[in-house]
């Protein structure tokens, strides 16, 4: 498909944050014309759907900044640097929730939002949870709650679950 594809010509790494990392780019575009591009650069994700052996799905109310909401999740991570996806899942489950997953089942790799973010989200299903207790952050404050099958069906329908992590974890799961 080289047709499609876009060199780079130029970068230039704009600003360096704790998570992301924002480049400028200059690229020649396939019909040999320049344009820019910026590029938020991130080190990925998971993202985890716990199912409860009652068969409940355990989501997170969390405050979202920079839509000024809360939003129910699913409970998701950021990557540290080497750690592997999975090693990620376990950690940011039990942080954020709790529980420790006996299974881990891998559903999915994805990329968020490519039209301008290289993340990479590492999508899993927990099974077999046992409780422990929640760790969050400093900077975390998160309310659990827990959900049917039937109620998740109805939060999906009604438009009430608008993170797309979580519309990708709940579909790729079967609900």
């Amino acid at each position: 498909m080289s047709h499609l594809t876009e060199h780079k010509l130029t970068s230039e790494t704009v600003y360096t944050g704790k998570i992301i990392a924002v480049r400028h780019d200059t690229v020649r575009l396939p019909d040999g014309r320049e344009a820019t591009r910026d590029v938020v650069e991130h080190p990925g994700a998971v993202a985890v759907v716990p199912v409860t052996a009652a068969g409940e799905v355990v989501l997170v109310r969390q405050y979202r900044y920079p839509i000024a909401r809360a939003l129910l999740e699913v409970p998701a991570g950021k990557l540290d640097k080497g750690e592997r996806p999975e090693d990620c899942a376990r950690r940011e489950l039990e942080e954020e929730t709790g529980y420790k997953a006996g299974s881990l089942e891998h559903l999915a790799t994805f990329f968020t939002a490519p039209g301008f973010t290289d993340e990479q989200m590492h999508l899993y299903v927990a099974r077999d949870l046992s409780q422990t207790s929640q760790n969050t952050d400093q900077d975390e404050f998160i309310d659990i709650e827990y959900y049917t099958a039937a109620q998740i069906k109805k939060l999906l329908a009604d438009k009430e679950i608008i993170d797309a992590k979580t519309l990708v974890g709940l579909l790729m799961a079967g609900y």
